[in-house]
């Protein structure tokens, strides 16, 4: 059995910091590439302005992809043997919702392995070694876990990051003014902590969403005939 130990808890101000860093739009994972099937969306007239856009970033927080990494992330905290987290890590690729969406999670959660170097994590490069590609919410959580951090505030910022990115997509795509973006960016941060304390005593079972639309979206995206974004 493969494990590691736990870094001594951070303090709020440390771990805010490198929170900062790993989920900043700055930081190599080519998040700014993905629109989580966003472009479709727009397309088709789901959405088209700042309250469709946000009604639907709440439907993804509640009952979505959002939601399920979420659960994803804090089972990969929680984890500290090796084989356990290959199996989390491969029930986030098998759960993730089309080739795209799949693509989505492993390519950002592969270049944060990379990327994350900087900040060693034994646990972590033993992951990725064993499997090639790790979906973004499992290595987040096996790295924030590794440093301290704790893991109600590492799913919190994971939701606040997956939100941002998807606001900035809806800004270039509708478009929206970079005000109304942060207008919708604000009016989620209920909803995002609630995700996250619905989230906390989740189990892997709990898995699963009732976004069909959101799916249908990332699905269509596939053969959307002109396309700004990778999902």
């Amino acid at each position: 059995m493969w494990t590691t130990s736990t870094a001594m808890p951070m303090t709020a101000p440390e771990a805010v910091l490198r929170l900062l860093v790993w989920l900043s739009p700055a930081f190599p994972t080519g998040g700014f590439a993905y629109s989580h099937g966003i472009e479709w969306a727009v397309e088709c007239g789901d959405i088209t302005d700042a309250e469709s856009l946000t009604a639907w970033l709440r439907d993804l927080l509640a009952f979505g992809g959002a939601r399920n990494d979420a659960i994803l992330l804090r089972h990969a905290w929680s984890s500290q043997d090796l084989r356990a987290l290959m199996g989390i890590a491969e029930l986030a690729a098998a759960t993730a919702c089309g080739r795209e969406r799949q693509d989505e999670t492993l390519a950002q959660g592969t270049a944060f392995c990379l990327a994350a170097q900087v900040w060693p994590c034994a646990l972590l490069a033993a992951l990725h070694d064993a499997l090639g590609r790790v979906a973004h919410p499992v290595a987040v959580g096996v790295l924030a876990r590794a440093h301290g951090v704790a893991q109600d505030m590492v799913c919190q910022a994971y939701l606040q990051a997956f939100t941002a990115n998807l606001v900035s997509a809806g800004v270039r795509l509708i478009p929206l003014g970079q005000t109304a973006g942060l207008r919708v960016q604000a009016a989620l941060e209920g909803d995002i902590l609630a995700a996250a304390a619905n989230t906390r005593d989740a189990v892997l079972e709990d898995l699963g969403g009732a976004c069909w639309r959101a799916d249908i979206a990332s699905m269509r995206h596939e053969t959307q005939y002109t396309r700004l974004f990778r999902s």
